[in-house]
């Protein structure tokens, strides 16, 4: 398989990961990218586990120490503000010993820089139709261009294009966890000091946070809904939905939603997972989101995008044909997915609260385990399964 053309739909950290590690292993990545350049800002990442043994074996461990958020911890607060309950940033985030917390985009960039000396990217594309003709993929793309690769991977997130174009449409593969999240950049009116604040009313949760490396702030929304019927390319329809989502809510939430019509990065999205029988058909295989999307909830999207294309490459550089390859890739990736995606539909239960009743007992109970003695026990003990999940992989030597 080494020396073989391989396109990759997507320059995201999945797609930036791949190429850097199919570079490596002698192959001829080119990767293609529906936007103009790498995306910067972004959301807060973690990076645990086996991922951050893959960063390491990239030579990108001190790099990304640098650029940590240093976020110092954060609070839980009630309507009027007053804050319930309070934790060192670790804590807060989930994260123990090296976990590292970073804005996607630095981490998106670090990738990038890695990769783009020996790997060809064309931006401002996309693929638009593939022929899978056994022997080679041919691929038509949005701006006419019409080459032929031996791979093609899709790693273009969770409503992949190159999903439903070799597998069919996404709705099979997309399932709704119930939820709706929306992350924006907005003024540091709060004067946060790389600190996090988070309100929770019944059926939707609002945050906001700043960090050293930002010098806004970021807003988070999470609310429980029924699916919700709208164009993901209309963004006036999704700023809607989101204010009419929080419509009356208090604590900061409408000094919030007031930015989101400004902001140059608003996201909104439903908080799902892709669950597929298989991640490869032919010659097209799909990695990260566009294959395993554990959702935003699972706080481990990041980590499996990262040793998805550590271990997708190393598995077709030591196959002796793709097919093979393929399949190693999927049976060493599915266990450590699985143990993943359990954590998504776990956590946002706990993120996102149903009724007041659940608040009030909620918020009675962070307020006494913020003067109970041993509290950093407690909550260790409460982060546990995400340390099991991110390390449910060894990863080989390939």
């Amino acid at each position: 398989m080494r020396d073989a053309t391989v396109l990759i739909s997507g320059a995201g950290i999945a797609g930036t990961a791949l190429a850097y590690w199919l570079r490596r292993h002698g192959f001829r990545p080119t990767v293609v990218e529906r936007a103009p350049e790498i995306r910067a800002g972004g959301y807060k990442v973690d990076i645990r586990g086996a991922a951050l043994d893959v960063v390491t074996r990239m030579g990108l461990r001190e790099d990304i120490r640098a650029h940590r958020t240093d976020v110092r911890g954060g609070s839980v607060v009630n309507a009027a503000g007053k804050r319930v309950a309070s934790m060192d940033g670790d804590t807060f985030g989930g994260r123990q010993g090296e976990d590292a917390e970073i804005l996607r985009g630095d981490l998106n960039r670090m990738l990038y820089e890695a990769s783009k000396g020996e790997v060809e990217y064309l931006f401002d594309d996309a693929i638009d139709a593939i022929d899978d003709t056994g022997d080679r993929v041919g691929v038509t793309f949005a701006s006419g261009r019409v080459d032929s690769y031996d791979l093609v991977v899709g790693a273009d997130g969770l409503h992949s294009a190159t999903r439903a174009l070799a597998f069919g449409d996404e709705k099979r593969f997309i399932h709704d966890l119930g939820y709706y999240v929306s992350i924006f950049s907005v003024p540091n009116h709060l004067e946060l000091d790389r600190w996090e604040l988070t309100y929770v009313g019944p059926g939707r949760t609002a945050l906001t946070y700043s960090t050293a490396k930002d010098h806004g702030a970021k807003a988070m929304f999470l609310f429980a809904s029924t699916p919700l019927e709208y164009d993901r390319r209309d963004r006036t329809a999704q700023e809607r939905l989101l204010a009419d989502a929080y419509a009356g809510e208090g604590w900061e939430v409408p000094r919030l939603l007031e930015s989101m019509d400004a902001a140059p990065d608003f996201y909104f999205d439903s908080l799902s997972q892709v669950r597929m029988d298989h991640w490869s058909t032919g010659r097209v295989a799909l990695l990260g989101d566009a294959a395993y999307c554990a959702s935003p909830a699972s706080g481990q999207g990041t980590s499996l995008a990262l040793v998805g294309a550590y271990v997708l490459a190393g598995e077709l550089a030591a196959a002796q044909d793709h097919a093979a390859g393929l399949a190693s890739y999927e049976r060493e990736m599915r266990p450590f997915v699985e143990q993943n995606q359990k954590l998504g539909p776990a956590n946002i239960k706990r993120m996102v609260l149903r009724s007041a009743g659940q608040v009030r007992i909620s918020m009675a109970m962070l307020s006494l385990l913020g003067r109970l003695p041993g509290k950093e026990k407690l909550m260790a003990k409460a982060i546990e399964p995400i340390h099991k999940a991110a390390t449910a992989i060894t990863l080989k030597e390939y």
